[in-house]
């Protein structure tokens, strides 16, 4: 089953490179500009170190094909994770002046959501959304992925919801602060107790970032407070008393 699993994700990949090489080429020799990618490196309280790339390549005036891949480094998990890795494709559309809308999916791979014990390729996906803001003065993004982990004959499989909104104002090219509201919360999986879901977290506080006006690099330092109850606080077993995130990135 798993060498059956591990040849579809292949295939697939396979034929998503196949068609976007095929759309691409004829402008390519004109047209390099299309192409650009972020690389972000992140630290949070929960997650630990990890690297974040996504890249686009424009299709259309309004359209680009999107990919993405983020290198979990285990976090409150250490090393449990089994080097757990994302990896995904998709679609950004503008759909206004400042406003883009990115529909994507994601293949993991590692131990986290199939349960194993063991790293896996293709372990589970994740389907997500990113929508985005930015404006003159404004800026702002909405994340939400869903993470479902794939039997491979394991005793059970867990799944995830991961989202984030958050949204600020730009006090000058260089400076620009706003709020940012996240939360992970597990949903349960196969084997899974009545009633299994509490939330690992669920964090809003302020945000604060400093930018090259002329664009590149950027920093970014968010805090806050856990807002969970008393009683997911105990049915997590999971207390954390403050939420931190760092990143520093560049856009080509």
């Amino acid at each position: 089953m798993k060498n059956r699993f591990t040849k579809t994700v292949t295939k697939g990949f396979s034929l998503i490179a196949l068609c976007v090489a095929l759309l691409a080429t004829p402008a390519y020799a004109q047209e390099e500009s299309r192409f650009s990618m972020d690389v972000t490196l992140n630290s949070d309280i929960f997650f630990g170190f990890y690297p974040f790339f996504a890249g686009s390549y424009s299709l259309s005036q309004n359209t680009a094909f999107t990919f993405y891949g983020i290198l979990w480094s285990g976090g409150a998990a250490g090393g449990s994770w089994g080097n757990w890795t994302e990896f995904g494709v998709g679609m950004n559309f503008d759909v206004a002046d400042g406003i883009n809308i990115n529909p994507q999916i994601g293949i993991l791979s590692g131990s986290l959501t199939s349960g194993l014990g063991t790293p896996v390729l293709g372990e589970g996906i994740v389907p997500n959304l990113t929508i985005g803001l930015d404006k003159v003065k404004t800026e702002g993004e909405f994340y939400a992925g869903y993470y479902a982990g794939f039997n491979h004959g394991n005793p059970s499989t867990d799944n995830y919801l991961h989202y984030w909104l958050n949204g600020g104002y730009k006090f000058s090219p260089f400076f620009s602060a706003g709020l940012h509201l996240e939360q992970l919360r597990y949903t349960g999986g196969s084997n899974a107790p009545e009633d299994p879901a509490f939330d690992f977290y669920l964090a809003l506080g302020p945000y604060v970032q400093f930018a090259d006006p002329n664009g590149g690099a950027f920093a970014r330092f968010t805090s806050g407070a856990d807002l969970r109850s008393d009683a997911q606080l105990e049915k997590s077993g999971y207390r954390q008393p403050s939420f931190f995130k760092l990143t520093v990135g560049y856009s080509f």
